[in-house]
């Protein structure tokens, strides 16, 4: 049975529509018709009843639709393994900043304990950036800080993060907007919430360099957000006023849909906190 005319059939049974089917898989209204009577003359049962507001699954279609799903669904795991095979001995990596000075030993250190003969290549970059890497096949997981909430994204794993805004502790700050790079969602979320809250106009100054943005807000240089656990890891916690704020950037472990990783299981499990 050709998995390709069951897709067909179940895009028509699921949409009601032979051209509502069409639409969805990116096909002709003719090449579905035809596809559907492929199938129909397979099978040698009409599997629709045609009416004017579209089509109904007859008794053939509804005892035929859940194994159609079910094979359906075997032919893509079954493809995504194959795909995947020459990729188990080589995993993309991508991360930003934040989670490799975080987490990101620590995922090493697990991964090389459980998988020794993998290798790990890794890409440091924004979020927006690590993300448009990912879905063009550059990478095979990543780690981005907020739901990415794309179609073509599968999320694996999700690591809640304390979201702190950074101040000069006995200082007035100047109007300055400090963040790792262009893209950072640090950054974004921060200037939107700044920009609700006041119509002073902040300049933006990217510095790759934690400790070094740190130290220029004690300094009175400015204002950050970041996980609490950054400031703790290098010791500002006690030096810089600290405001919790409630910004879903928690860090999101993705892969493509069409390109989940052998190891999936494992990177659901993984606990990295």
């Amino acid at each position: 049975m050709d998995s390709n005319l069951l897709k067909v059939f179940i895009a028509v049974a699921n949409t009601k529509s032979i051209s509502l089917g069409a639409k969805e898989l990116n096909f002709t209204q003719s090449n579905v018709t035809l596809r559907i009577k492929q199938l129909e003359k397979s099978l040698g049962y009409d599997l629709f009843h045609r009416t004017n507001r579209g089509v109904v699954l007859t008794l053939a279609g509804q005892k035929l639709y859940p194994y159609a799903v079910d094979i359906v669904k075997k032919v893509e795991e079954a493809s995504l393994k194959m795909r995947n095979v020459d990729y188990q001995k080589l995993l993309k990596v991508g991360s930003t900043q934040s989670n490799t000075t975080i987490r990101l030993t620590k995922f090493i250190e697990k991964v090389n304990d459980d998988f020794p003969d993998m290798k790990l290549d890794f890409v440091v970059d924004s979020s927006l950036n690590l993300i448009e890497q990912l879905l063009n096949y550059k990478l095979d997981i990543a780690f981005v800080n907020g739901n990415p909430n794309h179609k073509d994204i599968e999320v694996l794993n999700i690591i809640k993060e304390d979201i702190v805004l950074v101040e000069p502790k006995d200082k007035i700050s100047e109007n300055t907007i400090f963040a790792y790079k262009n893209g950072c969602l640090n950054r974004i979320f921060l200037e939107k919430y700044l920009s609700d809250e006041n119509e002073n106009k902040y300049k933006k100054v990217n510095l790759e360099n934690y400790e070094l943005i740190l130290a220029c807000v004690k300094s009175g240089y400015g204002v950050a957000l970041f996980s609490r656990e950054i400031i703790e890891k290098f010791g500002y916690q006690d030096k810089l006023k600290v405001t919790d704020m409630d910004f879903n950037l928690d860090t999101y472990l993705i892969c493509r849909k069409d390109f989940i990783p052998m190891i999936e299981n494992y990177l659901r499990d993984i606990s990295l906190e």
